[in-house]
């Protein structure tokens, strides 16, 4: 876990993100914490104006937001117009899948250089790194790679719950 711990608790079965800027790691055994093509899939509660998000191809780092690999946005109504379900600063979404304190499902799926996220089963992001790809100047590291994945804890003022996380390495 990075900075902050105290922002990732558990509550009624879900992990609660409620605090200052924050990211759980994940560290386990199963393909030793490093995973090239997956499908994640995580039940999800935003309360509102909560931001949050899914790092996947990244690697732990002590603070700040992570600086390799990319983030599915988790956001149903924060001020940020990315909304949940958005490839952020790649494939943006503006448009609005689900309220504010209502289950739903985020799944995300890497098979190459190929990436699918859903929400509730609708296709929200259908993108392919180009052969090509230069990342921006500042996420240098965000290229189709492999690494782990991390919840985030945006800030003090957002409030997220995740439940039911899974993950099923692909060939």
């Amino acid at each position: 876990m990075g900075e902050n711990p105290g922002t990732f608790t558990v509550e009624d079965g879900s992990i609660k993100v409620a605090g200052p800027r924050s990211h759980l790691y994940y560290d386990g055994a199963v393909m030793n914490h490093d995973f090239k093509n997956f499908e994640f899939k995580a039940q999800v509660m935003t309360k509102p104006g909560s931001n949050s998000g899914i790092y996947f191809h990244t690697a732990f780092q002590e603070k700040g937001f992570p600086d390799k690999g990319f983030e599915v946005q988790v956001n149903n109504s924060h001020t940020d117009w990315k909304r949940s379900g958005g490839l952020y600063d790649i494939k943006d979404t503006r448009e609005v899948y689900v309220k504010d304190d209502v289950w739903y499902t985020e799944y995300i799926r890497v098979e190459g250089k190929h990436v699918i996220v859903k929400i509730n089963d609708q296709v929200v992001t259908d993108w392919t790194q180009p052969e090509d790809f230069v990342p921006a100047k500042n996420h240098l590291n965000r290229i189709i790679a492999s690494g782990t994945f991390a919840l985030q804890g945006h800030d003090p003022k957002s409030i997220v719950y995740y439940k039911d996380i899974m993950v099923r390495a692909l060939k």
